[in-house]
């Protein structure tokens, strides 16, 4: 997707976005989460150590070579990055980040999953709001990995394992640990094929609780595709669209409805 179409698809987000308070919505449910965990502004804590690692990663001129399993990248041009490069660029958000803690805080799932771990900034935002929570994140890239795992000791966080592989190869092996998925964040191998083929996978072990977070579900054509059908799926009952992310519940008890709330 060319930046023109990408920017043009962010303005008609913006333009349809409503519920910007939680105004008018007539679901109690979605109205909670919008007013008390999407729209929360309270700095919890953790919050600043985290940010504080980033911004340390951020000055750092330390290169590695990447080993990329995803859809590819539009911005590098080589496997050998800065690590101040994959901060900028391939980490989440400090917005996104602190959402991810703020629905891990609210929702307490006992097993997270993470598609995707870079440099490790995701995992300790969903890690951190529980320490009872066991998270299990998935990284292709041995180098970016280990990255991961010395932050995830420099904040003293236990109670994240990495699985270093492909998602194919390694997510049968989370699932052989946990007897459900109760919370999801699907963040690597931005492909339409690869993106539904994991979540058919991560559905045969959901509760009537869990959730599923899509980063990046307007990247491309194929990734709107790609949500458009998560939308549609049978068991699928209330999704939220933030953009940049998107958020799926499977609640039974739930009319199906899709939301797009400006965050």
């Amino acid at each position: 997707m060319s930046n023109i179409k990408f920017l043009y698809n962010y303005i008609i987000y913006k333009l349809s976005a409503k519920h910007k308070h939680g105004h008018g919505i007539h679901s109690p449910f979605v109205f909670d989460l919008v007013v008390n965990v999407i729209k929360d502004k309270v700095c919890y804590n953790g919050f600043e150590e985290i940010e504080a690692l980033r911004e340390e990663l951020f000055k750092s001129e330390w290169e590695i070579s990447v080993k990329d399993f995803g859809g590819g990248s539009n911005i590098y041009k080589s496997n050998l990055r800065k690590v101040k490069n994959i901060v900028k660029y391939s980490s989440i958000k400090k917005k996104y980040g602190q959402l991810l803690f703020r629905l891990v805080n609210y929702f307490k799932p006992g097993t997270i999953v993470e598609l995707g771990t870079s440099l490790g900034i995701s995992s300790t935002y969903l890690a951190l709001p529980n320490k009872m929570a066991k998270v299990f994140t998935i990284e292709g890239c041995p180098e970016t990995a280990r990255m991961a795992q010395k932050n995830f000791e420099t904040l003293g966080i236990e109670n994240i394992t990495i699985n270093i592989g492909e998602f194919e190869n390694e997510l049968p092996k989370v699932f052989n640990q946990i007897e459900q998925n109760h919370f999801v964040f699907f963040d690597g191998h931005h492909k339409k094929g690869a993106t539904l083929s994991y979540f058919e996978q991560c559905l045969l072990k959901i509760s009537n609780e869990s959730l599923f977070v899509f980063d990046d579900i307007h990247l491309s054509k194929e990734m709107e595709e790609a949500w458009n059908e998560i939308k549609c799926h049978p068991k699928t009952k209330v999704t939220i669209d933030l953009f940049f992310l998107g958020i799926v519940f499977f609640k039974k008890e739930l009319q199906k409805q899709h939301f797009i709330i400006r965050f």
